[in-house]
């Protein structure tokens, strides 16, 4: 009987160890016009992809958080920039957002995508397996 303990023990480290560490994707809801707020998401993702770089990150902008990828209104754009450079990390913004904000593509921050419905696209993170942040302080 001790002997089967044993064996069963080791089994299971064994799985433990071997186990898949789950993948680390990562949505942000931005819907904040506060500059604060926009500097620490920038952290955010920056701690997220630079201790994780297999990270895979999105952030979503609607409502009034259009300003961080504003150009002209954004005081980090060009983080915005540099981040949407690298393929593990995108910021995309709501259509409907930005004809509620008189916002045309123009006027986005280089990098910036365009979705349909922001919320949509939050949900369909989620459906996926992605961890939801909303981002503001």
């Amino acid at each position: 009987m001790k002997r089967l303990t044993i064996i069963g023990l080791l089994l299971l480290n064994f799985s433990l160890l071997s186990a898949q560490k789950a993948p680390y994707n990562v949505v942000f809801d931005m819907t904040s016009d506060d500059t604060i707020t926009h500097k620490m998401a920038i952290r955010w993702i920056s701690e997220v992809v630079d201790n994780n770089p297999d990270a895979m990150v999105e952030m979503v902008f609607f409502g009034k958080g259009l300003g961080m990828i504003t150009n002209g209104k954004s005081i980090v754009a060009e983080q915005v920039i540099n981040f949407s450079k690298r393929k593990n990390v995108a910021f995309k913004v709501c259509a409907i957002a930005m004809k509620n904000n008189n916002v045309d593509k123009s006027q986005l921050v280089e990098g910036v995508g365009i979705v349909p419905d922001g919320i949509y696209e939050l949900i369909s993170k989620q459906h996926d397996g992605w961890g939801y942040i909303k981002v503001s302080h």
